[in-house]
């Protein structure tokens, strides 16, 4: 996800650790203050995800997790929130195209909002079977196909 990054070192401060890390084909090492916002939600997810199951809460809630990280970054965090789902609860909210592709319809539940009332929806893959011959989820989340735009429910 980082390939520009050699290894992570850790050093001791202040009664704490502090993630550094060192650059490919380089001696220098470099501080979270020198990160991106993107590098470092892409470290905190990947720490997060890679968790060993009995450190996991029971349930994990991840709001938009894609921001900021790079598109191969995004199908990266997706297939880790794939794996962590075989052993624990989660629920991610998104508005990503691309995270959304990391999943099989029937692992989504569309929101949708009339008035001051959200409403739920799981996808089934059975009724989308014809469309998903041709177009991603995404593409029919696009085309209003699946429900989850915030007009929807008031045009």
């Amino acid at each position: 996800m980082l390939p520009f990054s050699e290894d992570f070192e850790l050093e001791p401060g202040h009664n704490s650790l502090i993630l550094c890390w060192r650059e490919r084909n380089s001696d220098l090492v470099f501080s979270a203050a020198q990160a991106s916002d993107g590098m470092l939600r892409a470290i905190a997810l990947v720490t997060l995800l890679l968790q060993p199951q009995e450190d996991l809460p029971d349930v994990l809630i991840l709001d938009e997790p894609e921001l900021g990280l790079h598109p191969y970054a995004i199908n990266m965090v997706g297939d880790l929130i794939c794996a962590a789902s075989k052993t624990v609860q989660v629920i991610v909210a998104t508005q990503s195209t691309l995270l959304i592709d990391c999943f099989e319809p029937q692992e989504i539940v569309v929101v949708e909002r009339d008035s001051r009332t959200s409403s739920f929806k799981r996808l089934e893959a059975e009724p989308l079977s014809e469309w998903l011959q041709e177009y991603s989820i995404s593409e029919l989340w696009e085309k209003n196909v699946v429900g989850g735009r915030p007009w929807a429910a008031s045009t």
